[in-house]
Formats: structure tokens, sequence, C-alpha cells
């Protein structure tokens, strides 16, 4: 069964980003054939990357990134539920995403964004990031505004933004099943090189 994450991207006090990965999670756990996982970078307590190697060399020392980078590989797929701050993501998600290598490669994304203007900015980077560690971003996109979608800093989405969620999904669970044999290739390519 295709496993999907999604990202509470946000680690500060008061933020909003978990009462919108709950309101993307709770329409995801509508769906069959799909398994969703909430994943709070809160609860991961990374500290500011401090691994010596980079990631794309696969030589984790810490623990921390060790059961990060097995956390992240239990996943066939992403929703980064993303803040914008100062026109990019959060500091936070950068930090998780540099963590770890392989465990993100040919997998799919999509993204639920909320800012002033939806997020629209911090999705941008996102997409580049992710495109140099060959995660594949579907084109559906869910962006929040505080000034429409909030009231009172509580959200409150609108018919049409909880209408978005199922291209999303439905992009982002197509692509991720659709790379299984991508990743299944490239691990069929690596055992044949070791033999």
């Amino acid at each position: 069964m295709t496993k999907i994450a999604i990202i509470i991207g946000s680690t500060r006090p008061g933020r909003n980003g978990e009462a919108v990965a709950r309101w993307v999670y709770e329409n995801a756990a509508k769906r069959s054939g799909v398994e969703y996982e909430l994943v709070d970078l809160k609860d991961w307590d990374l500290p500011h990357l401090d691994e010596a190697m980079p990631a794309a060399m696969g030589q984790y020392a810490g623990e921390h990134t060790k059961a990060w980078a097995a956390k992240i590989a239990e996943f066939d797929g992403f929703v980064f539920v993303t803040p914008e701050y100062n026109h990019s993501t959060s500091g936070a998600l950068k930090n998780a995403i540099d963590y770890v290598g392989a465990e993100w490669y040919n997998k799919a994304a999509g993204f639920v964004s909320y800012g002033v203007f939806g997020g629209a900015r911090a999705v941008e980077h996102l997409r580049l990031v992710l495109s140099q560690l060959q995660v594949a971003t579907v084109s559906a996109h869910v962006g929040l505004s505080l000034a429409h979608d909030f009231e009172n800093w509580q959200l409150k989405p609108t018919e049409q933004q909880t209408a978005a969620l199922t291209p999303l999904f439905d992009q982002l669970e197509a692509w991720s099943a659709a790379l299984e044999t991508v990743r299944s290739g490239a691990q069929q390519d690596e055992d044949e090189a070791a033999a």
C-alpha cells in the first residue's frame, strides 16, 4: 500500500501548521488504498545540521539522523505543510530535509502552504530544493491565505480549499505509486552492482 507522510513544517510556538496538517490528514484519511501519517518536526527535535559527511554519502553518524532517515525511508510520498517565513519555508523544515539524502530519492511530494500570500514563495523554494533530491513535485497545490482561510488566527478553510485537496491527493498518490517502479529499478541496479 502506498504510504504518504504529512510533514508539519513548523516548530514555532503558536504555529498554525499543526491545525493545517490535521485538516489535511482528516481529509486524506477518507481516501482508500493509501495510508497517510502525520509527521511533526517538533517531535523529532533535530538540532541544526550536525552531520560531518554530506547527506548524499549516506554515512549518518548521529542516532537522531539515523532515526530520521529510517522514518523518511518508510514513505512513498510526502505532503509538506509549510508556512511562509520571509519569502521562504521555515528553517526547521529546510534543516530536516537537508539531514538525509537517498531516503528522499525517487518519491513524490505535494504542498499545502499558508501565509499572507498563501505561502506560494515557500513552495517555490521547496520545489527547487526537492528537485535536487530527485523528488517529483506535483502541480496541484493548496495555498491558504491568512486573510481568507483563517479567522482570529484559527483555521477556517473555504469549501474551495477543501475541494482543492482532491486533485492534490489524486496527483500525489498516482506519482507516489508510479515512482515505486523507479525505486525498485534503482534498488535492483544497486544489488547487481554489489554482486
